[in-house]
């Protein structure tokens, strides 16, 4: 009776450790997703990088032709065949989940998507996301940012499935079918679970940016942009301001919220 009590105990504080140990991995693993690979991968990483940016300027080209198209057809009153409708929602997506610079590809899908979650706030207002995005953060609604963790929680949650299908090929020697089992939960996690929730994360990120910036201009008592057109250059410019502070005696605060 005191052997199984024992055995039971030790059980349950293998599992407690081990999930301590994989939540701490998460991050790590999730980093090595995105493509963030030690010096010593830089020939696949730029054989990785070199895929994506052929794939990237194939995509371009093929959604340029058919914004053509789609203009032409236009003037003529016509519309798009099914067919092309549904190939221009593809490209549409893919060039939304890819960042728009070439210099700011990485070699996998799921650091793609979330460095265009980075990289779009900049690129459309001018706020660069290592600067803004702790001060966003703090006025964000509670919703917002409830939405937002559990969204990361279930993307480092994905990550995690990676390391417990990997650590399951252990039991090998005690059951023949952990290896495949183990292998086939990773690859699943790789390829589907944390591409869809690396997804879902990005568009709360960039939704974020869309539906609260104001908020924050307001707060800091920075001019709001009058019109889309000087939207980034004022962003630019609170950026800068947040990194460098400046003595300038312009913009001219607003009066507080």
């Amino acid at each position: 009776m005191a052997v199984n009590v024992v055995a039971v105990l030790g059980a349950v504080l293998i599992v407690a450790v081990s999930g301590i140990v994989v939540q701490r991995l998460a991050v790590p693993v999730l980093r090595l997703l995105e493509g963030y690979w030690p010096g010593w991968l830089r020939r696949l990483t730029a054989w990785r990088r070199g895929r994506v940016l052929r794939r990237k300027a194939a995509d371009e080209q093929a959604w340029q032709q058919l914004q053509s198209q789609l203009e032409k057809r236009r003037l003529e009153k016509t519309e798009l065949s099914p067919e092309q409708r549904a190939e221009l929602a593809e490209l549409e997506h893919r060039r939304h989940r890819r960042p728009v610079r070439d210099h700011e590809v990485l070699p996998t899908r799921v650091g793609n998507i979330l460095r265009s979650a980075e990289t779009r706030p900049y690129h459309h207002y001018g706020l660069e996301a290592v600067v803004i995005w702790p001060r966003l953060w703090l006025v964000l609604p509670e919703l917002a940012r409830q939405e937002l963790s559990a969204a990361r929680a279930s993307l480092d949650a994905a990550a995690a499935a990676v390391i417990w299908g990997l650590g399951f090929i252990a039991f090998t020697p005690l059951a023949w079918w952990a290896a495949p089992v183990g292998l086939a939960v990773a690859a699943s996690a790789v390829a589907w679970w944390v591409p869809n929730r690396a997804g879902v994360f990005a568009d709360l990120v960039e939704g974020a940016y869309d539906l609260y910036r104001g908020a924050l201009y307001q707060q800091l008592r920075w001019p709001l942009p009058a019109n889309p057109a000087d939207e980034q250059h004022i962003g630019d410019e609170l950026t800068r301001y947040l990194m460098r502070g400046s003595d300038k005696p312009y913009p001219e605060f607003t009066p507080p919220p």
